[in-house]
């Protein structure tokens, strides 16, 4: 099993942070890394998008858990999961705002050749969590 992650204070609220995240980021995609994105973020809801990782190849994906201003899965992958990239998206208030954090958890039979092939998300990681504590802070 690979994963990535980022953790990140942000100076903002639960509730803008969500709007950023379900809302302007869709919208706007470009600054958090993605080129197009298909859909609207809503509990069960299909998402479609286009990542500079790979800009030539559409990512299908399902919004597995909505639970509004705490955490947004959503999930990707092969049939018969063969493959599954599973991304969380969680904010923890605190004082002074909010703890932002997204890791992606690759598993499924042939998770081992294909991560083998994927680049390193780490700089995609970072520029997501960057945009969206910017839009989040302003």
């Amino acid at each position: 099993m690979k994963s990535y992650e980022i953790r990140i204070d942000i100076a903002a609220t639960p509730q803008k942070l969500w709007q950023v995240l379900t809302v302007q980021m869709p919208k706007d995609p470009q600054p958090f890394g993605i080129l197009r994105f298909e859909g609207q973020i809503a509990p069960g809801a299909r998402l479609k998008l286009w990542s500079e990782v790979a800009p030539n190849r559409a990512f299908v994906l399902r919004v597995e858990h909505f639970d509004a201003q705490r955490q947004l899965v959503w999930r990707g992958g092969m049939p018969l999961g063969l493959f599954t990239g599973l991304r969380r998206f969680t904010l923890t208030p605190h004082d002074n705002g909010c703890v932002f954090e997204m890791r992606e958890t690759f598993t499924g039979l042939m998770s081992g050749l294909i991560t083998k092939s994927m680049p390193d998300l780490t700089p995609s990681f970072e520029k997501f969590a960057q945009a969206l504590k910017a839009k989040a802070e302003m």
